[in-house]
């Protein structure tokens, strides 16, 4: 069983209310067994809502800060949801008895940003870093692809 950001699905969840739509990942859903996540809709965030970034990397015993661009402390909404999401991936694997395979996670994003993600200063710049979901799927050994690594790897 494969987790997907629901935005890459085009689920009407990211924060301007819009959506990322893949179609390589529609594609690959079809023939894959899959759930769906939106961490921050899970930690209760609205939709629409100001964008966030995370604000520097933590030193891997705490989940780093996450910051809209108002300057309003979002990480317990962020964390949160993450661990929402991870429970119902989790249980819904054990519910169809179904290895977790990887994950396909919207790039750059504050949740499931992989290996690069938006530095905090609301500029496009980018970092090292993971967002907080993936970050908890990581160190969970569970394999992290975004949809532009997908793209490529197809």
């Amino acid at each position: 069983m494969f987790i997907i950001s629901r935005c890459l699905l085009g689920v009407n969840c990211k924060y301007n209310g819009g959506n990322n739509l893949c179609e390589d990942v529609v594609e690959f859903s079809k023939g894959h067994s899959y759930v769906t996540i939106c961490p921050e809709c899970a930690g209760g965030l609205c939709i629409p809502r100001e964008p966030a970034e995370i604000i520097g990397q933590s030193d891997g015993n705490e989940m780093p800060r996450v910051i809209d661009r108002n300057g309003i402390d979002r990480s317990a909404a962020f964390v949160r949801g993450a661990e929402i999401s991870l429970q119902e991936v989790l249980d819904e694997a054990v519910r169809r008895e179904e290895p977790l395979e990887g994950a396909i996670l919207k790039a750059r994003s504050p949740s499931c940003g992989i290996g690069m993600i938006y530095d905090g200063t609301f500029s496009g710049s980018l970092t090292p870093g993971d967002g907080i979901f993936a970050r908890m799927l990581r160190e969970r050994g569970i394999p992290l692809m975004s949809e532009e690594v997908f793209r490529r790897e197809q």
